[in-house]
């Protein structure tokens, strides 16, 4: 059984920083394409960042990109994602997800497993 656990949300001033880090438990990370999700109340469920296998290749939404950061570290089971220059907009509650099957994806129903999520403020 494989298990994500996010950390690092909080409540922070726009402009701000904040790292989000996705713990595994029960699977070979290493073979995992991994990703971070985001819904704010109300609204569906959106992309925000994915790392491959073994972190050469990443993607970005628009909204985010130049902001934020996705790494991972193999040896520790653990993905990140530092988020610089903060904005009211991106109050969200933010999930980790992984795939088994190496091909990076912006879509959710791709992913195979889903931490439970790290709520995000950023206030004006």
């Amino acid at each position: 059984q494989v298990e994500l656990a996010e950390s690092g949300g909080g409540l922070v001033q726009a402009g701000g920083s904040l790292r989000l880090s996705c713990g595994t438990s029960g699977g070979t990370f290493s073979n995992y394409t991994m990703g971070w999700f985001r819904q704010a109340p109300g609204k569906e469920r959106k992309f925000v960042a994915t790392i491959n296998w073994n972190g050469a290749e990443t993607h970005y939404a628009d909204s985010v990109k130049g902001r934020f950061t996705i790494s991972r570290d193999n040896a520790r089971n653990t993905m990140n994602l530092q988020m610089n220059s903060l904005k009211p907009e991106d109050t969200a509650l933010y999930y980790c997800a992984g795939k088994i099957d190496g091909t990076t994806t912006y879509y959710p129903y791709e992913y195979d497993y889903w931490g439970q999520g790290t709520q995000v403020t950023v206030s004006s």
